[in-house]
């Protein structure tokens, strides 16, 4: 009875649905710019890339490209392993956070360009 009970709490770290890496065709593009951030709706995918020019609070920083800046949340453990500084080139993936009186961008990964 056990063993029953043991596989079907197993069961859905194993099936096909829990390994997809989701939806990439057409109306899953990512926003790619700071611009489009300002402009995209909540939970809009983001991949940006650019410099992160200085730490405002905490987990909170700005980021910068050529189309402007917006304000990142960056969680500590999602931080890379390397140092960085405002000189460094690299590319944030996460999504759009919108509120009523903010639009800023939920960081999920930080990646080091150069």
């Amino acid at each position: 009875m056990n063993t029953r009970y043991l596989a079907l709490l197993l069961a859905p770290l194993f099936s096909t649905a829990a390994l997809a890496a989701g939806y990439t065709g057409p109306g899953a593009q990512s926003v790619v710019t700071v611009a489009e951030a300002h402009k995209a709706a909540d939970d809009t995918p983001v991949v940006l890339q650019g410099h992160i020019t200085q730490k405002l609070k905490n987990e909170k920083y700005e980021f910068k490209d050529a189309t402007g800046n917006i304000i990142v949340e960056i969680d500590d453990e999602d931080l890379p392993p390397v140092a960085f500084n405002d000189k460094t080139l690299v590319k944030l993936t996460g999504e759009v956070d919108k509120g009523l009186m903010k639009r800023d961008v939920d960081v999920d990964l930080v990646e080091v360009l150069n």
